[in-house]
């Protein structure tokens, strides 16, 4: 929630104006998720290895979790938590770079235009 209450914070300011903390926020929370999709995809090349922490029963469960519901599920990736492992399951299951940013993107920035929108509403 820290950068939402940072987004409030410069709004309330009103030195930035709001199109461009829209864009700078949504910027830097999918590059965040861009570095847990990496880990992800990176993370499985050691999966043979004594100390990877999820079992071969643990992986084929993420991976039919991921497929049930699809890239689809990249929309939520704003979700506290949920989002980061959304992302690190993304990279894991090698989800395209370019789909998943564009969904990923797309949940964050919808979730921080509402934000916006709600609070400019606020303190208009």
């Amino acid at each position: 929630m820290a950068s939402e209450v940072l987004l409030l914070g410069l709004l309330i300011q009103g030195e930035i104006s709001p199109p461009l903390l829209w864009g700078v926020a949504t910027l830097g929370n999918s590059l965040g998720a861009v570095v847990n999709w990496t880990l992800g995809r990176l993370f499985l090349h050691y999966r043979e290895r004594r100390w990877f922490p999820f079992s071969e029963a643990q992986q084929q469960r993420y991976q039919h979790w991921f497929q049930r519901y699809g890239i689809w599920s990249l929309l939520f990736a704003w979700l506290p938590v949920a989002g980061d492992v959304l992302t690190f399951i993304a990279g894991a299951m090698r989800v395209g770079f370019v789909p998943f940013l564009l969904l990923v993107a797309a949940g964050k920035g919808g979730r921080y235009a509402l934000i916006l929108l709600f609070a400019s509403g606020l303190t208009a």
